[in-house]
């Protein structure tokens, strides 16, 4: 979803692009299908990441519906990311309610709550309809998932957090990202839902572009 878009897309609940895909990530792979400047872009000035594992990046915001409908197929590649990949996550400020949204998931990613946390802030904000757009709503809902409120606000309102909130912004505009879901690899590549075909689509195109830097092509 875009800037642009998000307004009209919310108030509509747009459809999500289907899900399904007609083969499977490691056969698109292993045919060759993915042509740069169409599924995905070569970035003019590719981003310092750190060394030591091949950096995947998925940018993404709570108060995105396509970022909700995404989620499950991506916690289902998450769970078989190689050894040698360090997948995180970059909340964009961009999108509804941003600054709150961006600190509630690093605080959580402080804490080793993401993966506990990450589906249920979504499903918080797209089936419960709860905007979450106040610090006390935040922490009432986290301690009702069995967080502490207290020390959760303390990491919430942290230097630390706001710092991880400014290199955000910094994240996006180097991979000049003005719509998610969409993923970056390696500093060197972005792609969405729109250039690969579909969101699941995107995450082929990601195992390919994985083997790419693997491979040091």
């Amino acid at each position: 979803m875009n800037r642009r878009e998000f307004s009209a897309q919310l108030l509509g609940a747009g459809a999500f692009a289907s899900l399904g895909a007609t083969l499977s990530g490691t056969a698109q792979a292993q045919q060759g299908q993915f042509v740069d400047g169409k599924h995905y872009a070569t970035l003019s000035q590719p981003l310092s990441v750190p060394k030591g594992k091949i950096d995947v990046v998925e940018f993404f915001s709570y108060a995105c519906p396509h970022c909700n409908e995404f989620e499950p197929a991506l916690e289902e590649w998450e769970k078989k990311v190689p050894a040698d990949v360090n997948f995180h996550r970059i909340p964009v400020h961009f999108l509804m309610n941003h600054e709150n949204f961006q600190r509630l998931y690093f605080a959580l990613e402080s804490m080793g709550q993401v993966g506990k946390m990450q589906a249920k802030v979504f499903h918080a904000v797209h089936v419960e309809d709860q905007h979450l757009d106040k610090p006390a709503d935040i922490q009432a809902f986290v301690a009702k998932n069995g967080i502490d409120g207290t020390k959760f606000m303390e990491v919430f309102n942290s230097f630390a957090v706001q710092l991880k909130t400014r290199q955000a912004k910094q994240w996006v505009e180097s991979y000049k990202i003005d719509g998610v879901p969409a993923l970056g690899v390696q500093g060197r590549f972005r792609t969405s839902g729109g250039m690969a075909g579909s969101n699941e689509r995107m995450l082929a195109v990601v195992d390919a572009l994985i083997q790419r830097v693997r491979s040091g092509a």
